[in-house]
Order: C-alpha cells, then structure tokens, then sequence
C-alpha cells in the first residue's frame, strides 16, 4: 500500500513539474525576454525586460474599456518577471539623486501620461507588487502617439548628461531620461 502511495506521489510531483515547465515556457514565448543598454556621458545604464505582444488588444485604458493596462492600475513596464534598472554612475531619476546600482523601475498608466517609479526591493517576482516603502523616486512623463510597435520595446539612446530611455509599445511612446549626476 505504501508503494503505491509512493509511486502515486511520485507521479503527480513529476506532472506538476512537467506543467510548470510548460507554463514557464510559454510565457517566455508570449514576451521574450529584452535587453537594452546604452553609455551616456560615461555612465552605463542596461535594461532587463520582458516584451508582451499587442495582438489585437487594446494596450492602456479603463477598466470598463477592458484595457489589457487599466489607468491607474499597478505596471511592472513588460511582462512576467519585473523590469531591472542598473546604472554604473550616481544618476538623477527625475529630480532625485540615486547612486549607482540595481533598481526595479514599475508604472502607473494614466490617461496621456506616465507615473514611472524607482524601487529598491529586488525581491519579488512576477505581478507581485514590490515594496511600496521602498520607493525611491517617481517621475511622470506625458504619453505621445507613436506608429504601430507589436512588441513593448525599450531603447536605450545616447543624449548629452546620460541615456534616454525610449519606451514604445502599441501607438504609444514614452521617454525618462536618465542623467548623469
């Protein structure tokens, strides 16, 4: 009897780990990882990210719109995992002195424009929501229309003090500029 039990265990233990293997994959599939990175002014800044795709829906807005990102609702900017800022030098994050370092960037949509905040907790996974008491800055940057990106895209541009991040994704384009204290 315990053999079987044991056995019996053993095979749903296997066929969990089978499904999220599957399910890990698959999401992986639907939003690739991104990487972007760029040197401004001798400071280096990379951007670890994943891309979701458009696909027929409608990106930002309200709820009762069934917007895929609600106005006002919690963003980790991509998809499965949370978005990773690392910058070699001490920066400014809008107004905000930050030193150099590993940081969580998230947003909050909001109609025509975008709540962008740096976090330090490193910590947390998926749609989970960071650590609100570690909040280090917030920026709000208005929202432009833009062509058609499939893919939520992030670059990583070259201007004068630093980089400028260039987000794009559906008809929407946003920028935060990172610059070199």
């Amino acid at each position: 009897m315990k053999k079987k039990l044991l056995i019996g265990f053993g095979i749903l233990v296997v066929l969990i780990v089978a499904f999220m293997i599957y399910a890990n994959n698959r999401n992986r599939t639907l939003s690739p990882p991104g990487l972007t990175n760029a040197t401004g002014k001798g400071m280096e800044v990379s951007v670890n990210y994943s891309r979701p795709s458009v696909r027929n829906r409608m990106i930002f807005g309200e709820v009762e719109e069934e917007a895929l990102q609600p106005y006002g609702v919690y963003w980790r900017l991509g998809a499965n995992e949370p978005t990773l800022l690392e910058v070699s030098e001490s920066f400014t994050f809008g107004e905000k002195k930050i030193t150099a370092g590993k940081y969580v960037i998230y947003a909050f949509p909001r109609k025509g424009e975008m709540e962008i905040i740096l976090n330090s907790d490193l910590r947390f996974w998926g749609y989970t929501e960071p650590d609100y008491e570690q909040d280090l800055a917030t920026v709000v940057v208005p929202l432009s229309r833009n062509e058609h990106v499939e893919q939520f895209t992030i670059d990583a541009v070259e201007i004068k003090n630093g980089v400028n991040l260039v987000f794009t994704w559906g008809n929407f384009k946003w920028e935060l500029p990172i610059e070199r204290q």
